[in-house]
């Protein structure tokens, strides 16, 4: 039955608009993709599934002509539409009693912390997988475990720069998203000099041989991510990881696409939830992720071991989700 909410409560849903921006600072703080996502003056969301990206392609120098002059080549840039394959979604319910002011901090705790728990993580996953499916057959390292002896991930890196620059990509601004167990084996094969009486030593990573270094969780970098979705309302989410652990993954940010659009949250006030006494929030998010075909040059995996598949639902802590 329909109600008609009062003043007080249409404000109280008008301020969960306000709450997108916050999502937004959420994620670009804790995901570790954030990085690559495409400028927005690149972008323009038509619907809630459909995104234009503008792309420009040209093509190679032909012979210059005394008599008819310069040969003629297409430049062809424009919006080109992509589908946006990921919709994903959560209701949450917040009990009248936690709190009288059930849509001021309990609201902007509960969303923040999905998104830092559930949300990024689960996107990150999702994203370097997709990436890790468009890497060529020989632009991937045999599978090693990085805690194993001999292994060396220095080695494996520069095989993949040096593979990246015989094929013409942009040496400037690559990254490599590389796991905990990878970077720790990389620290170690590097060599580092202090000057005498130094106090201060770190012997941490953030470039290697100019290479950007972005460290991950191992559960977020995997070959093949499957987003859970059990038939039942209650079914836990989250993601598995399956196929292969990636140790890293350098990336030239321009051979890359990726968007995300988060939805301002629905708000249900007490009056009109029939199914118990609180407020409701449905949250939900589009993304997806692209890899340029003329560009597929610019990715070089170094593979892991097998994958457990074990499902993901996020971490355990004391917010009450």
């Amino acid at each position: 039955m329909a109600s008609t909410l009062n003043p007080s409560v249409s404000n109280r849903i008008a301020l969960a608009q306000k709450y997108v921006p916050v999502l937004d600072e959420v994620y670009k703080a804790e995901s570790k993709t954030a990085i690559f996502d495409t400028p927005e003056d690149l972008v323009k969301f038509i619907g809630a599934r459909t995104v234009q990206l503008f792309n420009t392609s040209t093509v190679g120098l032909g012979n210059y002509s005394r008599n008819a002059g310069y040969k003629l080549g297409d430049v062809a840039t424009g919006w080109e539409n992509y589908a946006i394959s990921v919709d994903r979604g959560r209701s949450m319910f917040l009990d009248v009693m936690d709190n009288e002011e059930a849509l001021g901090m309990p609201m902007a705790t509960t969303l923040s912390e999905f998104e830092r728990v559930h949300v990024v993580p689960e996107v990150d996953a999702y994203r370097i997988a997709k990436y890790a499916s468009y890497v060529k057959s020989g632009a991937k390292t045999a599978a090693t475990d990085p805690a194993g002896v001999g292994v060396n991930i220095a080695s494996q890196i520069d095989a993949g720069m040096a593979y990246m620059d015989e094929l013409e990509v942009p040496h400037e601004g690559r990254i490599a998203l590389i796991s905990g167990a990878a970077y720790e084996n990389l620290k170690a094969n590097v060599t580092r000099y202090t000057l005498n009486r130094e106090r201060d030593f770190n012997n941490n990573l953030e470039y290697y041989n100019d290479l950007v270094l972005i460290k991950v969780p191992q559960s977020r970098m995997g070959t093949t991510c499957t987003l859970n979705d059990a038939p039942n309302s209650d079914d836990m989410g989250g993601f598995t990881l399956s196929g292969n652990n990636i140790n890293f993954l350098i990336i030239d940010p321009r051979a890359v696409m990726q968007v995300v659009k988060h939805l301002a949250p629905k708000v249900f006030a007490p009056s009109v939830v029939q199914d118990g006494d609180g407020w409701k929030i449905n949250y939900r998010i589009y993304h997806d992720a692209w890899v340029k075909a003329q560009k597929l040059d610019g990715l070089y995996m170094g593979l892991g071991s097998t994958v457990a598949g074990v499902p993901r639902h996020g971490f355990t802590d004391d917010t009450q989700l």
